[in-house]
């Protein structure tokens, strides 16, 4: 019997849970945010605390990096100590419904009782609210709507237009219609960050060998870990480019593998290809596609492939949409979280794609491609649906 490793993640993965729990957060809360064990986020801070979290050769964590991580969690407590009651701001007038329905929206940014705190609410009456009174969630009125959706704006940072926030709202048990959604929001000036057309960003200018583009634009396997797709992006920050490559199931559309680094070289693509592997450890004869760049056409890579028993297939030269699923994400990512944002370092921006795809995107967006739900909940469904006889994948 094949022993099963544990599972593994990249330096950038275990180094931003843990900046999570640094800045303030519960190592409780950000473990069922992340989808971890509690004791293995545990061991990593304590690895990180002795200098030890970065992979076996990589750099030991100084005493000043230490230092200026602890001086950077003080420096977030302080501003969300000025924060909370600046976004509360006009749901303390609201009724008991709207205030828990905004802590409901904000859990991942406070403590609950911060939140409760600041709005002068039980944590007790939160909860009995979280447990079935949806029948005091209805018949909102306009103010107090428009007070939710503003909020929902706020947090998802403008990533949803209308159509989303109206399945936002009624995920939240809050009977809601579409056109009323959407006067509230056209009224106020709220609207999605529009998206920009994307390009293809793939040098293929090289001598290895390429696949045949065996996925030939079939988007819609009938199980998980049948494909994946990966690309690579480029990120600008005032300390320079950062490159991210991630690893696509095409089931659920959930990003299974990431990773991101300073500069352009095979294990970038490597290491989103090995946390994807110990994360969902498929069966062999998964088919990965990808462009025809350099890194995926590499050696190091095309080992990889073949230690996991994946077969190999590789976009057409210069045609970007045989890999439009991974391309869109990419452009959902900069649209959502990077245009028109400044970040004056790299690790501004690891954060902020740390939270966009392990916090927002694979366990809370809405998807319209899954009928609305997010990723995580949509693999969660349709392994529901599966017998004793037809085993899970």
């Amino acid at each position: 019997m094949q022993k099963i490793p544990k599972a593994e993640y990249t330096a950038e993965f275990k180094e931003q849970a843990v900046k999570r729990v640094k800045e303030g957060r519960s190592v409780a809360a950000v473990s069922k945010e992340m989808g971890l064990v509690e004791q293995t986020l545990r061991n990593w801070v304590k690895a990180f605390d002795a200098g030890t979290l970065n992979a076996v050769g990589g750099p030991k964590v100084t005493a000043e990096a230490m230092e200026l991580s602890r001086l950077r969690a003080e420096n977030v407590r302080l501003k969300r100590e000025v924060e909370l009651p600046k976004k509360s701001d006009g749901v303390l007038r609201q009724g008991c419904a709207v205030r828990y329905a905004w802590i409901e929206a904000h859990r991942a940014q406070f403590t609950l009782r911060e939140l409760c705190g600041v709005l002068a609410v039980s944590v007790s009456g939160y909860r009995a609210w979280k447990r079935g009174g949806r029948a005091d969630r209805q018949g909102l009125s306009n103010a107090q709507l428009l007070t939710l959706i503003q909020s929902l704006h706020a947090e998802l940072k403008g990533a949803y237009g209308s159509p989303r926030m109206v399945r936002a709202l009624r995920a939240r048990g809050f009977s809601v219609s579409k056109a009323r959604v959407e006067r509230l929001m056209r009224e106020h000036g709220l609207r999605g960050r529009h998206k920009r057309r994307f390009k293809a960003t793939t040098d293929s200018r090289h001598h290895l060998p390429v696949a045949d583009n065996r996925l030939a634009r079939d988007f819609t396997p009938s199980a998980p870990n049948q494909v994946w797709t990966s690309d690579i992006t480029y990120l600008w920050t005032e300390e320079g480019w950062l490159y991210l490559a991630i690893v696509l199931d095409l089931f659920n559309r959930e990003v299974v593998g990431w990773s991101l680094k300073p500069r352009l070289t095979t294990d970038l693509v490597t290491d989103a290809l090995t946390m994807a592997w110990f994360r969902r450890q498929p069966p062999p004869g998964l088919l990965h596609h990808s462009d025809r760049g350099s890194q995926y056409a590499s050696h190091a890579f095309q080992e990889k492939l073949t230690q996991y028993g994946m077969r190999c297939s590789m976009s057409r030269k210069g045609n970007c949409w045989d890999n439009a699923p991974t391309e869109s994400w990419f452009n959902s990512f900069k649209h959502e979280r990077v245009f028109g944002e400044r970040f004056s370092t790299r690790e501004a921006m690891k954060a902020t794609a740390f939270e966009y795809i392990e916090v927002f995107y694979n366990r809370r967006r809405l998807h319209s491609t899954l009928g609305y739900t997010s990723p995580v909940q949509y693999l969660k469904n349709w392994r529901a649906t599966q017998s004793p006889e037809n085993p899970v994948a």
